[in-house]
């Protein structure tokens, strides 16, 4: 169901590849809303990826882009500015990548080549996002900026890997650069962290399966999807949500307030 609360509003969509992807996700609820944007993803990505579909399907442009190129930010901002029709609204970054993971290298024997281009691609390549557009001033008042993120940035998951440090930092990033970016255009910057999801790059962390359904088990609410995700996106890129800002927001059904669940202790009392 619509309700067109994204009527009128112009934005930039970071890393759809796939169906399975929130950002993917995302994108169709913001058209269904009637929001307009630029589809990007890095050269690479888009080469794996499927965005061409979604393009066609929610009748978006595509303007490639590396996220962690200051020079790739600058030429997607004035370009989507000027096919958009005017300053953005919503930014929605869903950019995440281990080296390391990839690799298949622990925690404890990282090398620090990948963990360098894991962190910049993950974590810094958001506080560049976000410095390139207020440089630009490149955001309408009282827009919203929303970056993805997961709980292992507090609590330790070992698989998890460097990943965690790489959203500790991008965490911090919405907090620190919300302040300036609320102060001085009334624009906000928040986080989600949302349940373990089975997007393409969620299946690449070993154990992955276990813990998903593990995850289930604990959460209340059962884990939130892709699509559950998209939804809460759209809300706090629309107006309603104006004055929250700063904030790592857990979409998780209820997990990170759980300490334990009736089906675990009910698994390990046999």
């Amino acid at each position: 169901m619509a309700f067109n609360l994204l009527k009128g509003k112009r934005g930039i969509i970071f890393g759809a590849l796939d169906p399975n992807s929130i950002a993917w996700k995302t994108a169709e609820r913001v058209h269904e809303e009637g929001g307009i944007f630029v589809l990007s993803n890095a050269p690479i990505a888009m080469r794996m990826g499927q965005i061409k579909d979604l393009a066609a399907q929610t009748n978006s442009e595509i303007i490639a882009a590396d996220a962690t190129s200051e020079e790739d930010l600058k030429n997607l901002i004035s370009k989507s500015v000027e096919l958009l029709g005017g300053k953005l609204d919503f930014i929605l970054h869903s950019i995440g990548m281990s080296v390391n993971v990839r690799k298949g290298r622990a925690y404890t024997d990282e090398k620090y080549d990948f963990t360098a281009k894991g962190w910049d691609v993950s974590a810094l390549s958001f506080h560049k996002v976000m410095q390139s557009l207020y440089k630009a001033d490149a955001m309408n008042e009282w827009g919203s900026i929303v970056a993805l993120t997961y709980m292992a940035a507090q609590r330790t998951f070992p698989d998890y890997n460097d990943m965690a440090d790489n959203k500790a930092y991008l965490e911090s990033v919405a907090r620190s650069f919300g302040y300036f970016y609320g102060k001085e255009k009334n624009v906000r910057v928040n986080t989600i962290s949302q349940s373990p999801t089975a997007t393409t790059a969620g299946q690449g962390v070993k154990g992955f399966d276990g813990f998903i359904s593990y995850a289930e088990k604990m959460s209340p609410l059962g884990n939130a999807t892709a699509e559950d995700c998209a939804n809460y996106t759209i809300t706090l890129f629309s107006d309603l949500t104006k004055k929250v800002t700063m904030q790592n927001l857990f979409h998780d059904g209820g997990f990170s307030n759980t300490g334990v669940s009736q089906e675990i202790i009910e698994k390990f009392s046999n």
